[in-house]
């Protein structure tokens, strides 16, 4: 164990601070299990205490639709394949404060090459399967955390913690600046990874036992934080640390001490409210109605239950007699009493249309909650609809999820661009950049299918001022000027994600204007050179008499 006696004041304010971020969290605990319970059930045992999570049953004892699980993982799907789809281009690089066109070939190869590389990390790695994960707990949490390890085989390896075993904290700006999390492993566990060098003496006692006492639970607190000059936890330059600790051992036993470059977790939020830094989600406002939903389905089945099997009022003369009241069973009763056998205590008549009319009021809105019509649209039309019908509803419904996406992409893929990037470099996995690249910064911009769409929500107002140009030109056709048509179709085509290789140039523009322009030059001096000639060959041929013609004439010849 790394034993660091001189940081056992540190240690000590480090533990404390995490048992204060368990403080914020624990608000939210209870909520995070309901909805544990209500769409994603035994997915999250950390939401349960130690002494659940070894008696409660784990199997579905809430859900009776399985309509709240489909629209969450509906959402988290068209989420990733909106944004991050490992079937196509999701982002591409390029340079700050440079426009393409004044872009060198080099520098252009140069950041084709990179991001090449970029996709073939990534798809080479478990990241894409853990980005799905993400997107599933933050759709339905509303908060996920992912961390991005450097790795020998792949390059950069990914781990989901699970919503229930994370803390995290943020600074003034609204960034997350600390992440913390308690999390079990078994003995054996516990010395493969840190080593038997480093755990703690009992630890150690079990491990040599071996048997079952590998499989004892051991706690252990991990803190991604700032490293700090105050203390002398790290003697490295790295920006971050981490840190690793049993929770039952002496302050200043350490299990491992290692430095961060960059930082490494991705931790984004559906929607803040005020200063409370774990987010709200759509599985948070639609939980009433899922909860109803179920109450629906259960009155409705326990309806149904009575009308197939209703309570009955039996004949006592039968109280120990057999019977057979299920159907096509026949039971012998004396005919004697007027009042043997068996009759309904009262009768159940559910109206079904009325409830069935009440779960798909419910399913629906379930779904509307959840953005499901906005990656279903085409397929749930009730009648055909223009092209131009579709993209209306599409920008609608985009307006709302304009600054969910702008979330992501600060607290989601900015850190794992940088992140990836950054290991990649050090690695030297990265081309030598162009010399013309020193000093300039690299921006990366999305291209997802939702990016996209969301840009091109903005060429509706390019078409509205066109077009009422072009109906205003009628009357005053000195409007026409005002329009910039090159530009206008630059911005146009860039906001609907037209790549700027399939562009001419301006340059070349002007020059393939020029030699239009010279074209039509010639040809007009071509055609007043004809319409001279003809007109000299009918001077020519007109005689003026005097043996003259009217060419001659006018010449003074």
């Amino acid at each position: 164990m790394v034993i660091r006696t001189d940081l056992a004041e540190v240690h000590a304010k480090q533990r404390r601070l995490i048992a204060a971020m368990g403080a914020v969290r624990a608000p939210w605990f209870n909520h995070w299990r309901t909805l544990s319970d209500y769409y994603l059930p035994r997915r999250y045992p950390q939401l349960l205490t130690a002494r659940e999570a070894k008696s409660v049953d784990r199997r579905n004892t809430k859900l009776l639709s399985s309509v709240s699980t489909m629209a969450v993982r509906t959402l988290a799907s068209g989420m990733m394949n909106g944004i991050t789809s490992p079937s196509r281009p999701w982002f591409r690089l390029r340079l700050s404060g440079v426009d393409n066109e004044t872009m060198s070939h080099a520098t252009k190869i140069w950041l084709s090459e990179v991001t090449d590389i970029l996709y073939r990390i990534m798809s080479e790695s478990n990241f894409y399967n853990s980005m799905a994960v993400l997107y599933l707990e933050w759709s339905c949490f509303g908060t996920a955390s992912l961390i991005i390890y450097e790795d020998e085989k792949d390059v950069i390896r990914c781990h989901n913690i699970p919503m229930g075993e994370f803390y995290i904290s943020q600074d003034d700006t609204g960034r997350v600046n600390r992440h913390a999390r308690g999390f079990s492993l078994t003995v054996e566990q516990l010395v493969s990874q840190f080593g038997l060098d480093n755990v703690s003496e009992e630890v150690k006692r079990k491990h040599e036992l071996g048997g079952e006492n590998l499989t004892h639970s051991v706690t252990v607190l991990h803190l991604i934080e700032k490293n700090s000059s105050d203390d002398t936890i790290l003697q490295a330059s790295a920006p971050y640390r981490e840190l690793y600790w049993e929770e039952s051992a002496d302050a200043g036993h350490y299990l491992s001490i290692k430095p961060f470059y960059d930082w490494p977790c991705l931790t984004p939020r559906w929607e803040l409210l005020g200063n409370e830094p774990y987010g709200t989600s759509p599985s948070m406002d639609a939980l009433g109605d899922v909860i109803e939903l179920q109450h629906a389905k259960k009155l409705k089945g326990e309806g149904k239950e009575k009308e197939v099997h209703p309570p009955l009022i039996v004949d006592r003369q039968l109280a120990n007699a057999p019977k057979a009241l299920s159907a096509r069973g026949m039971t012998y009763a004396n005919t004697a009493n007027s009042n043997f056998g068996a009759k309904k205590a009262y009768e159940t008549r559910l109206p079904y249309q009325e409830l069935t009319a009440d779960e798909l009021s419910l399913t629906a809105d379930i779904r509307e909650t959840h953005y499901n019509q906005l990656f279903n649209m085409i397929s749930q039309l009730d009648t055909v609809r223009s092209a131009t019908e579709i993209n209306a509803l599409l920008s609608e419904r985009l307006v709302h999820l304009g600054p969910v996406l702008n979330r992501f992409e600060n607290e989601g893929l900015d850190p794992t661009m940088t992140r990836v990037y950054a290991i990649a470099d050090r690695r030297g996995m990265l081309p030598e950049p162009p010399e013309e690249l020193s000093g300039v910064d690299i921006q990366v911009q999305y291209v997802g299918v939702l990016s996209d769409a969301q840009r091109a929500v903005s060429t509706a107002s390019t078409e509205r001022f066109m077009q009422f140009v072009a109906e205003t030109s009628s009357v005053y056709p000195e409007v026409r000027e005002i329009p910039d048509p090159e530009e206008i179709v630059r911005d146009y085509g860039e906001s609907l994600g037209v790549r700027p290789a399939n562009m001419r140039s301006r340059a070349e523009v002007e020059e393939r204007l020029n030699s239009a322009k010279q074209k039509e030059e010639l040809a007009e001096t071509a055609a007043i050179g004809g319409e001279l000639a003809q007109g000299a060959k009918a001077l020519s041929e007109t005689n003026v008499g005097g043996g003259a013609n009217a060419l001659e004439q006018l010449l003074g010849g």
